[in-house]
């Protein structure tokens, strides 16, 4: 920004040179100039030569300038309505060229950190941890014990896909102030600015303490736009887990949030653990989602839209935006198998 402002600056005084140069030369050549003496004016000024007389002006140059005058008149006339035609195509295009451009950006600050990178552009490495196409990946991630901080493991950290986020996430503008940012991106600006505590995804906006600018997280995730699979293929790979088996399909979707150790489970056994028993989710055992949801029919739908921020859901729960929607990535009856389980949890 400081480089654009200076570049601004420059040509501005550049151009105000050139006109002040311009009008310098202008009057040094008007008064040094020689040929008419003093008072010529009055005879050669255009205002005082004699002009064309009437039968001059109203024959052939008459009809000449009407002739052109109706060619004008013309191209006019069909000039407007096919630029009004054109004008909404004109303006999606804009939008979409708005939006590739700024998904071009996005690509560069998601490659790896290693990756080679124009002069003057950055790579935040997102690819590092997230797979080079958003489809997941591993990570190295340091525990630290609650009772003993000294005592420390690392461990393999399982990162989510980012190919179905939006898939995940339900439309929600109040979390997002950008009008084109309207919709589940809204959820993913918050957690690409604040971070997932306690999670090697850490807050990358400058609102949450990270280097990234609101320009930069825009372009981000007009980039996650692009690499997000559909509806009917995410589907499609889902269905593999089957519709019936509650338990496969809970640990495939549910768990990372609501058992603890889930995600670090291959390379650590957190004693303890227990499936459904809450970690950055609530804990789902012992009858608590029964208690939540007195009619499974309100669990099934939960689960499929998400939680909206602030809006109610259950018995007097309140939405914080973070609870996912599945619906866009599983059939009805592989969530009415989750539902099933949890309440028997």
């Amino acid at each position: 920004m400081v480089v654009a402002a200076s570049t601004q600056r420059t040509l501005g005084l550049a151009i105000v040179s050139v006109l002040f140069g311009g009008w310098l030369i202008y009057v040094l050549v008007a008064n040094l100039r020689s040929g008419h003496p003093p008072g010529s004016e009055i005879e050669t000024a255009p205002n005082r030569r004699p002009y064309f007389d009437d039968d001059q002006l109203e024959g052939p140059r008459l009809d000449r300038m009407l002739s052109w005058g109706l060619i004008s008149l013309a191209f006019i006339a069909v000039f407007l309505p096919i630029y009004w035609l054109r004008e909404p195509g004109r303006q999606k295009n804009a939008i979409v060229g708005f939006r590739q451009r700024a998904a071009k950006r996005g690509a560069e600050l998601f490659q790896s950190a290693s990756a080679p990178v124009p002069p003057g552009h950055l790579s935040f490495g997102c690819a590092d941890c997230h797979g080079n196409k958003g489809q997941g990946g591993v990570t190295n991630f340091t525990l630290t014990d609650p009772k003993d901080p000294t005592k420390v493991r690392i461990v393999q950290w399982q990162v989510p896909a980012l190919n179905t986020v939006l898939l995940r996430f339900t439309e929600d503008p109040k979390m997002c102030n950008d009008p084109l940012q309207a919709g589940p991106q809204c959820e993913v600006t918050q957690i690409i600015t604040y971070g997932r505590p306690g999670t090697p995804m850490p807050p990358w906006g400058v609102n949450g303490g990270g280097p990234m600018n609101d320009q930069q997280i825009s372009d981000l995730v007009a980039f996650i736009r692009t690499i997000k699979i559909g509806s009917k293929q995410a589907k499609a790979d889902d269905a593999k887990l089957g519709a019936t088996d509650g338990h496969a399909l809970f640990d495939a979707f549910c768990a990372r949030c609501h058992t603890k150790g889930w995600s670090y489970r291959a390379s650590y056994a957190e004693p303890g653990a227990v499936d459904g028993g809450g970690a950055f989710g609530p804990n789902l055992t012992d009858g608590d989602e029964i208690r939540q949801f007195s009619d499974p029919s309100k669990q099934v739908l939960f689960i499929t839209t998400g939680s909206d921020y602030q809006k109610l859901y259950g018995a007097r729960g309140i939405g914080s935006g973070r609870m996912p929607g599945f619906g866009g990535m599983l059939s009805a009856a592989q969530i009415k198998a989750i539902v099933d389980y949890e309440r028997s949890l």
